[in-house]
């Protein structure tokens, strides 16, 4: 008999292994041009984390303040209710607006986005409206403990709002530039969570000043 011959095949080699498929990272259907938690919205947190910390100071010490027996509520001026009426719509429109991007609808989240923003604007100029209402009624900040805490409270939150407003304009240029909805919402979605902050805060404000 003749010696039989071993056959050596070579071997197939191994396919790759994907690592996304057990890190999470592209799997399962994610969008890769949107993460879950971008830098920007981790950096409103905090941003919303210190202002609630600021403002929660003020309240104690105005809590404090508001005991002592000569304690008088100032005048409430009536363009105190136009600028509430324009930050909460704004924040409406606003919140409309990102449905409307979560839906693909890119020129609906510009346009929407653009009308939150003028809205906003519109709310600082009725808050300098009420502050020379104030003035004309003779109210100042060292009129008396109230209008200190008063101007006090809404020149902090002027000025947390200017910086809100400049952030919605800032989404509004991405928002512009971006060619689909899903990109554009990447810089909207922090900017529209730090707003809907500022609306609450200032109705707490509200309240605190003048109703409570």
């Amino acid at each position: 008999m003749p010696p039989q011959t071993l056959e050596v095949r070579p071997r197939t080699p191994a396919p790759p292994i994907d690592i996304d498929r057990f890190s999470g990272g592209g799997g399962g259907g994610a969008d890769p041009m949107r993460p879950g938690t971008a830098p920007a919205s981790i950096a409103v947190w905090l941003l919303v984390a210190s202002v609630t910390i600021l403002f929660a100071a003020f309240t104690s010490t105005y809590l404090a303040r508001r005991a002592e027996s000569d304690w008088i509520v100032g005048p409430l001026p009536v363009a105190l209710y136009v600028s509430t009426t324009l930050l909460l719509l704004s924040s409406v429109v606003l919140e409309w607006a990102r449905r409307q991007g979560g839906r693909g609808r890119l020129e609906a989240l510009r346009w929407g986005l653009g009308v939150a923003t003028v809205l906003g604007a519109g709310f600082l100029a009725a808050q300098v409206a009420a502050w020379r209402q104030l003035a004309a009624l003779g109210v100042f900040l060292s009129t008396n403990p109230h209008s200190a805490f008063f101007y006090l409270f809404t020149g902090a939150h002027a000025l947390h709002v200017t910086g809100g407003l400049l952030g919605l304009l800032y989404a509004l240029t991405e928002a512009r530039r971006a060619p689909t909805a899903d990109l554009a919402l990447q810089t909207v979605d922090p900017a529209t969570t730090f707003w809907h902050f500022l609306g609450g805060l200032w109705v707490y404000l509200f309240l605190m000043l003048f109703v409570l």
